[in-house]
């Protein structure tokens, strides 16, 4: 991947490797390879320039550039640990200290606010693994030195990955490895690589990356040839993603961004990933013929701490600007005072205060890990997993229960306010409440429709339903979090001990007086 260089200053070591971030514009330009990218039974000839993504393109670039601007640097900027001299985005770097997880957790919210919360696969997304990777490399061995080399390559450049990890919903009432038509698998090894075929899913935002991560979650798989952990470019021969209808193009065809201002510019596309005989060279793979490593890679690796820790954070900033809208729509329509929806905004506020919440206790008392780093508290991480799979959808039914037929009561596009004569009617009848003009008050209806009632909106419940998870996984994790970490063992013991202090004939504790002067029922029969 070729990077264009622009008049940002690049810190150098003696080595002379980058140790910057791009630019938002050598981002765009490094999207520009042979990847293959289908949508509407075409391939997509530039990332860059089509309606599907090239916004999305650029609100990413938005973040790259932002790691250049002087006023943010000090949030979202911490020098390179690889040995240059550069500077990096916090997350990417193992942290040591509750300092470093606060850094990190405030550089992801500051990301996250930049784009609402709407772009959960932001690049720091898939820092949550790449960060874990200098700390933790002897876990991949034999391949400790592709995760070292990984671990200071992302974050010298700030490399966007994502991942693909889920086998397609196809037989699963099948073992993992019987499926060869469908999951992924090795079918060939040679002296570069391994040439892999198979499909994953779901690879959201995939399009727009410059690798894609591929594991295993799920069922154990129990063959060789399933067992591969590995990394892949985005324009690697035979590697292809099949597009989901896009929200931004047809935001762009129908609409406008006064219609879908988040569709026509978050719009995360989930594709298809299929790789049809694609060879992974060996420096790109980091497990591989150990089936209970990559079984286990999930809660082996560091990743789940970590992306859950990114997770709730970004829910956090998400649950921020919904809240927000909520409380403006309200004061549009005229309701804000009514006492049962003043009640239901302050479940809303409850619901953003306790993600907040477990985002600074994950910081606060994070679990010791490998070579004296530290990783988010998995307990609180795993919390999160379960409490959002309720409380995001439950967010959603308050806005449509209590801004109901204001969310349809709209005209049909931006270009109706620019109809003679239609306009007039529209600023008689279509005004809000408290002195809005009518097209400030479609303005904010159409963007809580889009954040929660559009296909876009609608999508993002399905999101952050299965963010980490189907919703019986997310439940049962947390009790073999429990049972692995020895927590389950301790609340038992817990119950234990007060059942240890009495028994058929009364207190077994010395300090606690016994009954036998006051009883009605006597013990042996007296």
């Amino acid at each position: 991947m070729s990077l264009q260089q622009d008049s940002v200053v690049t810190p150098t070591d003696d080595e002379g490797r980058s140790t910057r971030p791009m630019t938002g514009h050598e981002y765009i330009e490094s999207l520009r390879d042979d990847r293959e990218v289908y949508l509407y039974g075409e391939k997509v000839d530039d990332v860059t320039t089509h309606p599907a993504f090239r916004n999305a393109v650029r609100m990413t670039a938005r973040l790259y550039d932002a790691m250049h601007d002087p006023a943010k640097q000090d949030v979202l900027t911490a020098p390179t640990d690889t040995g240059s001299t550069g500077f990096t985005h916090p997350f990417f770097r193992t942290p040591h200290t509750e300092a470093d997880l606060k850094k990190d957790r405030d550089a992801i919210a500051e990301w996250a606010r930049m784009t609402y919360g709407f772009m959960g696969r932001s690049p720091d997304y898939k820092a949550a693994f790449l960060g874990t990777l200098g700390a933790n490399s002897e876990f991949y061995d034999p391949y400790a030195a592709n995760a070292r080399r990984w671990y200071a390559e992302s974050q010298e450049k700030l490399l966007y990955w994502n991942h693909a990890i889920i086998n397609p919903p196809v037989d699963r009432h099948r073992d993992p490895d019987e499926v060869s038509d469908v999951f992924m698998h090795v079918e060939e090894e040679n002296d570069q690589g391994v040439v892999v075929s198979g499909a994953k899913v779901v690879a959201t935002g995939s399009a727009i990356t410059h690798f894609n991560f591929l594991a295993h979650y799920g069922l154990p798989i129990k063959k060789r040839e399933y067992s591969l952990v590995c990394t892949v470019p985005m324009g690697a021969p035979g590697m292809k993603l099949i597009c989901r209808p896009s929200y931004a193009q047809q935001a762009s065809v129908m609409g406008s961004p006064f219609d879908y201002p988040l569709s026509s510019r978050l719009d995360e596309n989930d594709t298809i990933f299929v790789l049809d005989k694609v060879l992974i060279p060996w420096e790109n793979v980091f497990i591989y013929g150990d089936p209970e490593k990559a079984s286990t890679f999930f809660p082996g690796s560091g990743f789940l701490h970590r992306f859950t820790f990114h997770g709730v954070t970004r829910l956090a900033v998400k649950l921020d600007f919904i809240a927000g809208l909520l409380m403006k729509g309200l004061e549009v329509t005229g309701t804000k005072d009514f006492r049962g929806v003043q009640t239901r905004v302050g479940e809303v506020i409850a619901w953003r205060n306790m993600f907040w919440a477990i985002s600074d206790a994950m910081c606060a008392r994070p679990n010791e890990w490998v070579n004296g780093a530290l990783l988010p508290n998995l307990d609180y991480g795993l919390a999160y997993r379960w409490f959002m799979t309720i409380g995001y959808p439950r967010v959603r039914e308050i806005i449509l229960q209590d801004l109901g037929a204001s969310l349809i009561y709209l005209p049909s596009h931006s270009a109706d306010f620019l109809s003679p004569q239609v306009r007039p009617y529209l600023d008689k009848y279509v005004r809000g409440s408290g002195g809005y003009e009518a097209v400030d008050r479609v303005k904010l209806m159409k963007l809580i429709w889009d954040s929660i009632g559009s296909e876009f909106g609608g999508r993002h419940e399905l999101y952050e339903r299965n963010y980490s998870g189907n919703h019986e996984g997310v439940r049962a994790e947390l009790l073999f979090a429990a049972e692995t970490s020895g927590a389950a063992a301790a609340m038992k013991g817990f119950a234990e001990q007060c059942m240890s202090e009495y028994d058929l004939h009364g207190w077994t504790v010395p300090d606690l007086v016994d009954n036998a002067d006051v009883r009605i029922f006597h013990t042996n029969g007296h």
